[in-house]
């Protein structure tokens, strides 16, 4: 017997990314987001979706590519991770993939020595690859703390400064 990943895909730019069909609870269309203050550039804020609050990040943003417009072809993959939904605003979705075991790769090395820690592996569909995304890496409060210390650590030393010229 023959043992698949079940993914859904996505496009960020013009590479396809994909995610554990487990982790998806559903795909929406991009609602007004809500701002949030203090928070790292690629999280762009919170949706009420049927009355639960849902973080929402930009994809696009977190890996580091420029910022584009919103379109109607956007949307906002609702995953589940540590029993709370999270957004991530894609390009496009695209569609479910099924992609045999012994058609995924591991990252290469440079994934990690790099940061991006969130790569699983490395699917390869149809002549194409697909870069599957681990929502536990990609997600974890330890990496969104992490951005955001190294501001807060560049803040703090300024204010140090700041205070000790005063003196």
């Amino acid at each position: 017997m023959s043992r698949e990943l079940h993914i859904v895909g996505f496009q960020i730019g013009r590479e396809t990314y994909g995610v554990p069909i487990t982790s998806l609870h559903e795909i929406v269309r991009v609602p007004e987001i809500t701002a949030v203050p203090d928070a790292p550039d690629y999280l762009e804020g919170v949706i009420n979706l049927r009355g639960k609050i849902v973080s929402v990040m930009d994809l696009r943003k977190r890996f580091g590519q420029k910022q584009a417009e919103l379109k109607k072809r956007n949307r906002i993959l609702v995953v589940e991770h540590s029993g709370r939904l999270a957004g991530l605003i894609v390009d496009s979705a695209s569609e479910v993939v099924k992609i045999p075991i012994e058609d995924v790769e591991a990252p290469p090395a440079v994934f990690q020595e790099g940061g991006l820690n969130c790569v699983t592996g490395l699917g390869k569909v149809r002549g194409r690859l697909i870069v599957l995304l681990d929502m536990t890496k990609l997600l974890a409060p330890a990496s969104l703390l992490q951005e955001s210390g190294k501001a807060e650590s560049k803040a703090a030393k300024a204010d140090a400064r700041g205070a000790a010229a005063a003196k």
